[in-house]
C-alpha cells in the first residue's frame, strides 16, 4: 500500500519509513516530493490535532492516497503552554528559529531554573482515502535552559534538555533523539495501527 507523509522534510520521511519498515512492511511511504505539487492549506487550527488532521485532509483530496501529517510544537509550563501551535512563528517570522529561540529566552529571563518545565508535543494523524481518520501523540517532557547548546537539530532544540538527560536536543545524536522524541512517540504509535 502506497501511503503520503504529508512533508518536504526527507529527514522526517527516513524516520517515518525506519518505523514502518518493522510495524508496517506492507507501505510504501513517498513525501511530497514524490507527488504532484499543490498549494498545502495554512496551518491555520488552534491545535496541533487540528493541523494535523488540515496537512493530511489536503493530502488525501489532492492525491487520493491515504495520508499521514503532523503538527509539533513547545509547551512552555510557565508561558501557560504557549508558544504552542505558533511555536514556528513565536518571534513572528516563520521559521526563524534564532529569533523564537531569543524571544523565549527573554521571556523566561526572570523565571527561576525550577520553573522551566516544557514539553515537545506531536499529534500525527492519518487520514484514508474512504474519510476514516486518526491521530495519536506523543510528548518529550523536559526543560528550557538559560542558553543555547548544541549544533544538532532544529528549532528550539538548543534550549530544551530533555528529562534524564544533562545535555540539549541539539547535542544529542540522532538516534539517541529519535527514540524519545514526541515525534518518534508518536509516529510509531500510529505505526503500530495502520
Amino acid at each position: 500500500m502506497r501511503m503520503l507523509l504529508a512533508t518536504r522534510n526527507q529527514g522526517k520521511v527516513r524516520e517515518l519509513r525506519q518505523i514502518l519498515a518493522s510495524a508496517a512492511p506492507h507501505v510504501e511511504l513517498v513525501g511530497l516530493d514524490a507527488v504532484a505539487e499543490y498549494p498545502e492549506t495554512p496551518e491555520t487550527a488552534s491545535t496541533f490535532a487540528g493541523n494535523a488532521l488540515l496537512k493530511a485532509h489536503d493530502g488525501v483530496e489532492r492525491t487520493g492516497l491515504a495520508t499521514i501529517a503532523d503538527d509539533s510544537g513547545l509547551a512552555v509550563d510557565a508561558l501557560n503552554g504557549m508558544p504552542g501551535v505558533l511555536s514556528a512563528r513565536w518571534a513572528g517570522r516563520a521559521k526563524d528559529d534564532a529569533a523564537n529561540n531569543a524571544l523565549l529566552l527573554d521571556q523566561l529571563a526572570d523565571v527561576p531554573d525550577d520553573r522551566r518545565g516544557a514539553k515537545f508535543v506531536c499529534a500525527a494523524a492519518i487520514v484514508w482515502p474512504d474519510g476514516r481518520e486518526l491521530v495519536v501523540h506523543g510528548e518529550m517532557h523536559g526543560r528550557i535552559g538559560r542558553e543555547p547548546k548544541g549544533d544538532q537539530g532544529f528549532g528550539y532544540d538548543p534550549l530544551f534538555t530533555p528529562d534524564g538527560f544533562d545535555r540539549t536536543s541539539a547535542e544529542l545524536s540522532p538516534d539517541e533523539k529519535n527514540a524519545i522524541s514526541h515525534r518518534g512517540k508518536a509516529f510509531r504509535e500510529l505505526a503500530g495501527k495502520i
